[in-house]
């Protein structure tokens, strides 16, 4: 599921092409944890408990880490309500949400940061070791983005 603002227009054939399902930012003035909140008000209404989040930024990660994390949120306690990707002391994305962070990140206000929310729920979250540098790496400019390219070359 990918969250779109203005930009619906210009991404619906490329996420629709990909197998995706696009849901609209109705307000996405009111900033990027608004798309978060409008993504997981849609998870909910599909009626999932659980959710695999990431930002634009962020290049696709290896399956293996996908499996790793879903692995890893499916034996942790009930205490655990995220699951955090960590490479070299850094954490990154995506990162497994159930449904009591879920409805954390939905409590609070469009102008709250998903970090804020993170680390006032510290208790409830899980960091997991990987083996995947592209967990902590955002691509923010045209040369990151070159750089990435090489490096899968």
């Amino acid at each position: 599921m990918v969250v779109v603002g203005k930009n619906e227009e210009a991404l619906a054939p490329i996420i629709y092409a990909q197998g995706a399902s696009l849901v609209v930012n109705p307000d996405p003035d009111r900033g990027q944890f608004s798309s978060l909140q409008v993504g997981l008000h849609e998870v909910l209404d599909h009626g999932r408990d659980a959710a695999m989040v990431t930002l634009v930024d962020r290049p696709p990660i290896g399956s293996a880490t996908i499996q790793t994390l879903r692995d890893a949120f499916g034996i942790s306690d009930q205490n655990v309500w995220a699951v955090i990707p960590e490479f070299s002391g850094k954490h990154g994305h995506p990162y497994l949400v159930g449904r009591e962070m879920i409805e954390e990140f939905l409590r609070v206000p469009a102008t709250s940061t998903a970090r804020d929310v993170e680390h006032a729920h510290q208790d409830h979250i899980q960091y997991v070791k990987v083996d995947d540098p592209l967990v902590a790496l955002n691509i923010n400019t045209p040369e990151d983005y070159a750089a990435l390219l090489a490096r899968s070359s």
